[in-house]
């Protein structure tokens, strides 16, 4: 790539949705054919923990009545994380391009993936961001927002990223993202593992954006959120946060795609009139010019 060049993304391809489970045989009809209408060409895989509510049971009914939805049957439960990752193994070994990370308790509303995916075509990884201008939550509690808003808070500047909703899980990724990330040595299993993937991104020099989502709180089953995966999040954003300061005071290699960017200073490029919605960002290229491009963060692969 020479400096300055406009970065080109290849086709989308075979797009995944993949939907972790564990007890949620109240919402995964519902949300495996709100997917299915929504985008069409989309498969759905459900990776269900061995749910002791019949949720995997369910799953394979979908997938006898419609091909384009396919079932991972896990032995237990070992936490997102892990789940995702099977999934995105799965995905990749069976040929797809596009994969996607969605909720089965409906608060990821399947008819906004249209938007994540167009967004795509511009970029490495999209995330569906409740914090940008356009995104919000509904019959959240104060409580719950203070703690989300505070996460993404804390994770931005211990990391020193600008992504605004560092901790949200409805994201696409291209597949060459999620093989440039480093999966095999990917230990977060929590919600913390949202985090851990973004900033992997962000270090890689991948184009990031957020587009505005409607986070809708679940109507049906229990929030898997608790105490201890506050906690363990907390614990390893921290640490990942010292550990890479001291890189950088060590003589190590420091992250550097992920220094702080600096915000859109109204040079929009052409992209930004496909969807104002998309937050904009100048990303500093190899050489230190700056290249306006639909990205949250920083980066782009060093020019070859």
């Amino acid at each position: 790539m020479n400096d300055g060049e406009q970065r080109s993304f290849g086709p989308l391809g075979r797009v995944l949705v993949i939907i972790p489970t564990y007890n949620e045989a109240e919402n995964l009809v519902p949300i495996v054919r709100r997917v299915r209408a929504s985008v069409a060409d989309a498969d759905v895989l459900v990776a269900d923990d061995n749910s002791p509510d019949g949720t995997g049971k369910l799953a394979d009914d979908l997938a006898v009545e419609d091909p384009s939805v396919h079932v991972l049957h896990r032995e237990g439960k070992e936490g997102l994380g892990a789940a995702y990752l099977a999934g995105f193994r799965w995905g990749i070994d069976n040929g797809y391009d596009v994969l996607v990370e969605m909720d089965a308790d409906g608060s990821h509303q399947p008819e906004e993936l249209p938007r994540l995916l167009t967004a795509l075509k511009s970029a490495d990884l999209v995330l569906g961001s409740r914090w940008i201008p356009g995104g919000r939550v509904v019959n959240w509690p104060k409580s719950r927002e203070f703690i989300s808003r505070g996460g993404s808070t804390y994770s931005r500047l211990m990391l020193g990223v600008t992504i605004r909703d560092v901790t949200g899980g409805y994201r696409a990724f291209r597949k060459e993202t999620l093989l440039g990330l480093g999966m095999d040595d990917v230990a977060s299993a929590g919600y913390c593992f949202q985090v851990d993937l973004a900033w992997r991104a962000v270090k890689a020099g991948f184009h990031v954006v957020e587009v505005p989502i409607t986070f809708v709180e679940r109507e049906r089953g229990d929030s898997k959120m608790s105490r201890n995966i506050v906690a363990e999040a907390l614990l390893r954003v921290t640490g990942w946060g010292i550990s890479s300061r001291a890189a950088r005071f060590t003589g190590g290699k420091p992250a550097a795609v992920g220094e702080a960017v600096p915000e859109d200073d109204g040079d929009e490029g052409a992209d930004a009139d496909a969807d104002p919605a998309v937050r904009l960002h100048v990303g500093p290229q190899a050489d230190g010019e700056a290249d306006a491009a639909i990205t949250a963060e920083a980066g782009r692969p060093s020019p070859s």
